[in-house]
């Protein structure tokens, strides 16, 4: 009696479509490292992982065909950068979330933008904090891992930390205590004891700001220093956590580099000289084009003709130098920023900065992975995690095709599409 009773919860509550084989027969394959399509080519997955890729694969007994004509199969894409539990800042300004939005409103937006995200072909997501939204985003992982809402894989980064005084809100009397977006230090001790809260709280990624604007008005400056940032760096390191910088200076990001940075973020004011110290050191850059170009319809009206605004071209000769310099390329847009969903718009924006479709397809894919030491997935290989997108169309064209999506399975399961 005792092992029915087991072997009937069992089946109650293992998934229904974890033991499902399915042979998915797309138009072509893009497996996320070949720039070069594989026309004609099959994918067999079985239960959570990628059994089989190639031409003329014969169906396992009692495979799901799903033909796709006309289709190309990818790798799940990943989201570099991204901030589930903010919207647009053209709904609602920065401050007015934090301050004036309660918790609860937060948290149901993210569940949301977690869903469109994963609709949208992103079945991993790094968020680089929740924007004084405290330890939320590790309450919405583990709701996502446990299937209580659908959404992407996730690494969450909570708080950020930023040098007290440097960040916001701002603008009010300075004897009031005012909530702050991210968790404030000074001095190295401070530094290193965020970091283990955070990393207490369920942080996979700390997450650093090296300069920001002092008061309002004021250009960006360096805020923390190098020996916070090395000691805050390091102290991630030894708990086998990755970093992430936010740094829009030169100063700042060559601060970020000498303190063993995994990522720069944003990197506007970059250099020759420091994106040759981030390919020495193999730091990626996230270079947010699309938050820039947001920002710019936003407060400067711009109507996305071209010749576009200094910012926008600031960023795009900052993202070429990186390249031109050999820096791995993160494909990471802000999202949060701009609408959750649209996170395609960061691959538009690289490729019109001058990378080739292809290379935004392995940027957003198994660069990634690479850059974020996914090895299970990123790829369409035997063996690896069965997170895949179809998209009507061929996306190494032009990568809008990436809006096109047809069918999302993430782990084997149909999210998206066909058997929904």
């Amino acid at each position: 009696m005792r092992r029915l009773l087991i072997a009937i919860l069992a089946l109650q509550f293992a998934s229904p479509a974890a033991g499902e084989t399915f042979l998915l027969r797309p138009a072509r394959v893009f497996d996320g490292v070949n720039p070069q399509l594989h026309e004609g080519w099959s994918v067999i997955v079985e239960g959570d992982k990628i059994a089989a890729v190639g031409p003329n694969l014969p169906p396992p007994v009692g495979a799901k065909l799903i033909d796709l004509p006309g289709a190309t199969l990818m790798p799940g894409m990943i989201e570099g950068h991204s901030h589930l539990f903010l919207h647009p800042y053209n709904e609602t300004l920065w401050d007015d979330q934090v301050l004036h939005e309660p918790l609860a409103l937060r948290t149901a937006r993210a569940v949301v933008n977690a869903e469109r995200t994963l609709d949208a072909g992103f079945t991993t997501e790094r968020d680089l904090g929740t924007e004084g939204a405290g330890f939320a985003d590790v309450g919405l992982k583990q709701a996502i891992n446990q299937s209580v809402v659908p959404g992407p894989r996730l690494l969450v980064s909570t708080k950020a930390i930023v040098a007290r005084g440097a960040y916001g809100p701002k603008g009010f009397e300075p004897g009031l205590s005012v909530p702050q977006g991210a968790q404030e230090v000074a001095g190295e001790d401070e530094t290193i004891r965020a970091v283990r809260d955070q990393i207490a709280g369920g942080a996979d990624v700390v997450k650093f700001y090296a300069d920001y604007h002092w008061g309002k008005g004021e250009p960006t400056r360096v805020t923390l220093s190098q020996a916070e940032l090395d000691a805050g760096v390091a102290a991630a390191h030894d708990a086998g956590r990755q970093v992430a910088v936010h740094a829009t200076t030169a100063e700042g990001m060559i601060r970020a580099v000498g303190a063993g940075a995994d990522t720069i973020e944003h990197g506007y004011g970059g250099t020759e000289t420091v994106f040759q110290a981030m390919r020495a050191k193999g730091i990626a850059l996230c270079a947010t084009l699309a938050a820039s170009e947001a920002y710019a319809r936003y407060f400067e009206n711009w109507n996305g003709l071209e010749p576009a605004p200094e910012n926008v071209q600031e960023n795009r000769r900052s993202f070429r130098l990186a390249m031109k310099e050999g820096v791995p390329i993160c494909m990471g847009g802000d999202v949060g920023v701009y609408t959750h969903g649209q996170n395609w718009l960061e691959m538009d924006a690289m490729q019109r900065a001058g990378m080739a479709p292809a290379q935004v397809l392995i940027a957003a894919t198994s660069g990634n992975a690479r850059i974020f030491r996914l090895a299970d997935r990123g790829e369409v290989r035997p063996g690896l995690i069965a997170d895949l997108v179809v998209v009507d169309g061929d996306p190494t064209i032009s990568v809008s095709a990436v809006r096109n999506v047809r069918m999302v399975m993430k782990g084997g399961q149909i999210v998206r599409g066909n058997s929904r």
